[in-house]
């Protein structure tokens, strides 16, 4: 994957998107408030419902985790591999979230399920 670069001005726009998709399925997200974006990246400061703390950054190549508590970088991109999407990176590090999703999945399916067999 080629890193994508977007002005210091968007990536705050993109990961807030990114937040607001995974919201209801881990304890907070945000972006984090002393780590300094630019044109490459963003770093994002995230609890699972698990209440593990994470700081994941958010560049072209993706979602990764870059250290295991807020606003920390400390881990090396070797560790630790990159996500195409944040749903990716949650269902690997978060059970919790797996739940979350897949019940909200299937209370959304069992509601179309229903509206079709009424019609």
């Amino acid at each position: 994957m080629t890193e994508k670069v977007l002005d210091k001005e968007s990536w705050p726009q993109e990961a807030e998107a990114a937040i607001n998709d995974i919201r209801k399925h881990v304890k907070s997200a945000s972006i984090s408030p002393s780590l300094l974006s630019n044109n490459q990246r963003i770093f994002i400061n995230l609890t699972t419902l698990e209440n593990s703390e994470y700081c994941i950054e958010m560049s072209g190549n993706g979602f990764r985790v870059v250290g295991r508590k807020y606003d920390d970088t400390s881990l090396s991109s070797i560790e630790n591999m990159n996500y195409e999407t944040p749903y990716a990176l949650l269902n690997n590090i978060s059970q919790k979230y797996r739940e979350s999703f897949g019940g909200e999945l299937m209370n959304k399916l069992l509601d179309l399920a229903a509206r079709n067999s009424e019609g």
